[in-house]
């Protein structure tokens, strides 16, 4: 049986739109990309035709994929979840004790990841480092460069 894996509502849309994509969109472009092909002839030199059979290898396989992942995915209820410890798609912010830098991460699973709009990695050590601490506790993380001591600010 396969992993199962944790996902929000909205991942779960976005992969399903990844998939209709690539099954409505991109399949026919490949399917008409190998039928021009086999037009011109001679199958066993057309390096068009063997370039466009191995792009829809590539996508089938993607499709696949997609598929079982999507088959696998357990939604979060977020209703469920309680703000008074951190959990994942809590909203959290923290103080950098060193610097002083304050800072604020939503945790997400980590096909959700991405640290430009402040969604990290429920497996990250800093996401690992404050899972199930509460507003007001101090955590150390220990990266490359040491520790590094934050406090939870808040927790939404």
């Amino acid at each position: 049986m396969a992993k199962q894996t944790l996902i929000t509502k909205e991942g779960y849309e976005k992969l399903k739109a990844e998939l209709e994509y690539l099954m409505m969109v991109e399949r026919p472009k490949i399917s008409q990309q190998i039928a021009e092909a086999r037009e011109k002839g001679d199958l066993s030199e057309n390096a068009e035709y063997d370039a466009a059979r191995e792009a829809q290898a590539m996508l089938e396989l993607k499709i696949n994929k997609l598929k079982e992942l999507i088959g696998n995915c357990k939604i979060i209820d977020e209703s469920k979840l309680e703000n008074d410890k951190v959990r994942i798609l809590s909203k959290v912010t923290l103080l950098n004790l060193k610097t002083k830098a304050k800072v604020t991460y939503t945790l997400v699973p980590d096909n959700e990841a991405d640290l430009k709009n402040n969604k990290l990695s429920i497996n990250s050590p800093l996401a690992q480092a404050i899972l199930g601490k509460k507003k007001g506790e101090t955590v150390e993380v220990k990266v490359p460069a040491g520790l590094m001591k934050f406090k939870i600010e808040n927790i939404e």
